[in-house]
């Protein structure tokens, strides 16, 4: 990096699309976090089996609510394919030159005022009803679950495009069972302003990694000799289950031991 005529470093360039042109500011944000998600995604989906047979796994399966490898893997496919889809429509934006726009929420003083209690004037004859718009078709039984219906990449593209990008992260961190111990602090808080600012909701991804956890207990209090031995793992333990915190490159551990030295 060249130096300014002040003697300072020169600003870092701002990233730019595959054609040269200056990405968006949040987008080229948002992609950086997708792409670290899918990243991780891909990494742990290669290495779940060989992690299933270490001692340490109930601390990745207590985050998925299940030991079941099956019921994983199909999390992990739909969360790799839902960040795919993201990340394919934040590119399409990018080339247009459009940012995604912060979402605002509503606040006590956005809501409207409590009806007043003073007698009303009399109302006008009632009129006619308005017919109500029929209901969207309910989904069907099961639909949610990636393991009975697993949707395709042109089906989640569809629902990405229609709902807030803050919405479809905390999807993402749903799927691929990303929570906060499993992440550096500063991946984990970039993760939080997005879904805060994009329109997702944080308390959604940490209702669910709670619920999660006491399925996986009640899972494991009917297998003889279970322990809650992985409720008490310490941040360093952490690291040495995943091999990395989440927000580093991937490093699969179980390679690290088989190449380390004699």
């Amino acid at each position: 990096m060249e130096a300014n005529t002040t003697g300072s470093a020169s600003p870092p360039d701002p990233p730019q699309d595959q054609l040269g042109n200056i990405m968006p500011e949040y987008i080229a944000a948002l992609l950086r976090a997708v792409g670290i998600l899918l990243g991780y995604g891909r990494h742990l989906r290669a290495t779940v089996q060989h992690r299933a047979a270490a001692p340490t796994f109930p601390a990745i399966a207590a985050c998925f609510g299940t030991a079941n490898l099956a019921t994983i893997i199909a999390h992990l496919n739909r969360g790799i394919m839902r960040a795919i889809a993201l990340q394919n429509m934040l590119l399409a934006r990018a080339e247009t030159g459009r940012d995604i726009n912060i979402v605002t929420r509503r606040t006590r003083t956005d809501e409207a005022p409590p009806a007043p209690t003073d007698p009303q004037p009399e109302q006008p004859a009632a009129q006619p009803a308005v017919p109500k718009a029929p209901k969207r078709p309910s989904l069907p039984p099961g639909s949610g679950d990636p393991e009975l219906f697993m949707p395709t990449l042109e089906e989640l593209e569809r629902q990405v495009r229609r709902r807030a990008v803050g919405r479809t992260i905390a999807d993402i961190c749903s799927d691929l069972a990303v929570v906060p111990g499993f992440c550096t602090p500063a991946f984990w808080n970039g993760l939080f302003e997005i879904m805060h600012y994009f329109g997702g909701s944080v308390e959604t991804v940490m209702r669910e990694k709670t619920r999660r956890q006491q399925a996986f207990i009640q899972e494991q209090d009917k297998k003889l000799g279970s322990t809650l031995d992985w409720l008490h793992l310490k941040r360093d333990e952490i690291r040495q289950v995943l091999g990395f915190f989440i927000g580093e490159p991937p490093v699969d551990p179980f390679a690290a031991v088989a190449t380390g030295p004699p």
